[in-house]
């Protein structure tokens, strides 16, 4: 018992460590991106912010999860390799934070890691035959698109669903949680210790970047820190001992994967029925389709947080042969999903949630018009005003018309603000008693 405390404690300290470090660097993240012009414009409808924010902040969660790992399994070979590609998957998404790189570069490079992290010796050679028993052996060709199919695959997957604040964070910690949970309830399995060092230290920076990215964000995390999180997650399922357990290896982290991995299939055979390539950006993934039911951005992010956690959990079962259970669980996300998505109130509520909105920008649009109707006519009296006394030259006859008419224009704008303002102050103003008003008595004596 001594022992697991005192391991547990170990998993408690990485997972602080990691959270500190990322807590600490994300407002450092924050001001180098406006230094290296790391920014993110919202410059179409899929974005789902309306202001300009910074997208450095995987900058945090490298730097948590690799300096936590490292203090405790810096001297792991396999470990030290596995981080090698987490910095060159890390590079290649701040690349293409500030350069905006063509998916078939990106996937180009991703797949160069991955064929390096099997040529370094992190590959799935075989797979547990769950239901037969056995193994299933791998030869080498096989071996070799198994391994960069799943690299490339899970660390796409993250990258995907970032697209609301907290949800790419949010469901990496969870699955990293879940995948570190089968580790340590494994511990008596020879290299457990290791990956769930790791996938703790994940967790933990995600968590100590959760607070600064959760809606309203004041950071995004950019494509460095979400090719990074699907990456480590990835390759902690690669060297995992999973593989010599009675559980089929992909199992635990594709079912605490559920969300993204779904998420990302259905976007592939969705484009590629709609005759588009497979990296074409769309509005049509799952976070988005529960912000077109009416959802805001932390409810439809909290839906998928609690679907993510019960998915988790059905992965734990399913390390410890609760198949029955698992797929119970399973069942019971589906029915919630399925629910969250078709509730007819929150699309009728979407429905009037659009309709003020555009009613709300289309005044805001005739205000801003009116008031620069306004500058301009103000602008043209001032600059026949100068022209008439500074420079001595011959004023237009029209001057006094228009002179007159920016006057009244101000004026007149000035009376609408004062009787737009006029109900608050009289709401707010108490009601004198005991007097009478002059002005209703003045009407009833006319």
């Amino acid at each position: 018992m001594d022992e697991i405390d005192l391991y547990f404690s170990d998993l408690l300290f990485v997972f602080a460590i990691a959270f500190a470090v990322a807590f600490f660097t994300t407002p450092v993240s924050m001001w180098i991106a406006r230094k290296i012009g790391a920014i993110d414009v919202p410059r179409d409808s899929r974005r789902m912010h309306q202001r300009i924010l910074p997208r450095f902040g995987g900058m945090a969660i490298f730097l948590g999860t690799v300096v936590a790992t490292l203090i405790r399994e810096g001297e792991n070979e396999q470990i030290r390799v596995a981080l090698l590609g987490g910095v060159l998957m890390y590079a290649l998404g701040v690349w293409d934070d500030l350069k905006d790189l063509k998916p078939w570069v990106k996937f180009s490079c991703q797949t160069a890691i991955a064929i390096l992290m099997f040529a370094l010796g992190l590959r799935i050679t075989f797979i547990t035959n769950y239901f037969v028993g056995g193994h299933w052996n791998f030869g080498i060709v096989m071996c070799f698109l198994v391994t960069v199919f799943w690299i490339v695959g899970i660390t796409n997957t993250i990258n995907l669903i970032d697209g609301l604040d907290g949800l790419a964070a949010g469901i990496s910690a969870i699955a990293a949680l879940s995948m570190a949970y089968v580790a340590y309830i494994r511990g008596s399995i020879g290299g457990m210790t290791t990956v769930c060092i790791a996938l703790m230290a994940l967790a933990g920076a995600c968590s100590g970047f959760l607070p600064f990215n959760f809606s309203p964000a004041k950071t995004i995390m950019g494509d460095g820190g979400a090719l990074f999180l699907g990456y480590m997650i990835a390759i902690m399922a690669v060297i995992s001992p999973l593989r010599r357990s009675t559980v089929i290896a992909a199992v635990v982290p594709v079912m605490a994967l559920a969300i993204p991995i779904f998420d990302t299939s259905f976007a592939i055979i969705r484009r590629m029925v709609n005759h588009q390539g497979i990296m074409t950006a769309d509005k049509e993934h799952l976070h988005h389709r529960l912000m077109e039911s009416g959802y805001g951005q932390r409810r439809a992010v909290l839906m998928l947080y609690g679907i993510s956690g019960i998915m988790g959990v059905a992965s734990i079962l399913v390390s410890r042969d609760l198949v029955k259970e698992a797929v119970v669980l399973s069942l019971i996300a589906v029915v919630y999903l399925y629910v969250f998505l078709t509730d007819p109130n929150h699309k009728t509520m979407s429905a009037k949630g659009r309709q003020a909105e555009a009613q709300r920008k289309a005044a805001e649009a005739a205000k801003a018009a009116k008031a620069a109707e306004r500058d301009r006519a103000i602008r043209e009296a001032i600059a026949q005003v100068a022209a008439r006394t500074i420079h001595r030259e011959p004023v237009a006859e029209t001057s006094p018309e228009a002179t007159e008419a920016a006057l009244e224009m101000v004026a007149s704008d000035t009376a609408e603000m004062e009787a737009e303002d006029a109900p608050e102050i009289k709401a707010d103003a108490p009601e004198p008693t005991g007097t009478v008003n002059k002005e209703s008595e003045e009407g009833t004596t006319e």
